[in-house]
């Protein structure tokens, strides 16, 4: 590559990463981020994967300019994969279309190639940990769907209360309202007010 590419590459890269900043809502931080090859990019402007603390994202820059996002929430990724090539690395995710529901809905695929091979596998590592930790809560969200569905049994019962069923939407409202107003404060994480919502609504 010649130095007037090389400056040319990295004005580019500089250019992609402030948009993907720009991108970032408040109190989202970027962890890191994986670029394609330019092996893998001779017919078209190189790919840019990134993990920041709520959510992968994708971008593939124009041809003439601009910048074309894919947006994943980590509380939907279902699977993350990665093969490693002697040149570059692919990663594939899959994540569920109908974000507010843990079952249901259809799994779409989103595939990045020719990724440099350590920052590749430092978006993975995330990955991986994202997907652990939020599927056990997918899975109480799916039990108290179906629950909800069947119209099963919510709760307890306890000396003098009635089930959980008895509750009013009022209350449930309120329930809702409180702890939007913890995750705002940042008394609770994001996927603690995810487990919070379903478990009222299940209970609806």
């Amino acid at each position: 590559m010649s130095e007037n590419q090389a400056v040319r590459t990295e004005r580019g890269l500089r250019k992609a990463i402030s948009y993907l900043e720009s991108m970032l809502v408040q109190n989202e931080t970027l962890h890191c981020y994986a670029v394609q090859r330019r092996l893998f990019a001779l017919l078209h402007r190189r790919e840019l994967v990134s993990a920041t603390s709520g959510r992968l994202i994708g971008m593939t820059r124009g041809l003439i300019g601009g910048f074309t996002p894919v947006d994943l929430r980590w509380q939907d990724i279902k699977s993350a994969h990665i093969r490693a090539g002697i040149f570059g690395c692919d990663l594939k995710v899959t994540a569920l279309t109908q974000p507010d529901l843990a079952s249901g809905g259809e799994v779409r695929a989103v595939a990045f190639t020719g990724l440099r091979k350590a920052d590749a596998q430092a978006v993975y590592r995330i990955c991986q940990a994202q997907e652990q930790a939020w599927r056990e809560k997918r899975r109480l969200r799916e039990l108290e769907e179906l629950r909800a569905k069947s119209g099963g049994f919510q709760g307890s019962l306890g000396p003098g209360t009635g089930s959980s069923n008895d509750a009013s939407p009022d209350d449930s409202l309120a329930r809702l309202e409180r702890a939007k107003e913890m995750l705002n404060k940042g008394l609770i994480s994001d996927s603690e007010y995810e487990t919070i919502k379903a478990r009222v609504i299940g209970q609806i």
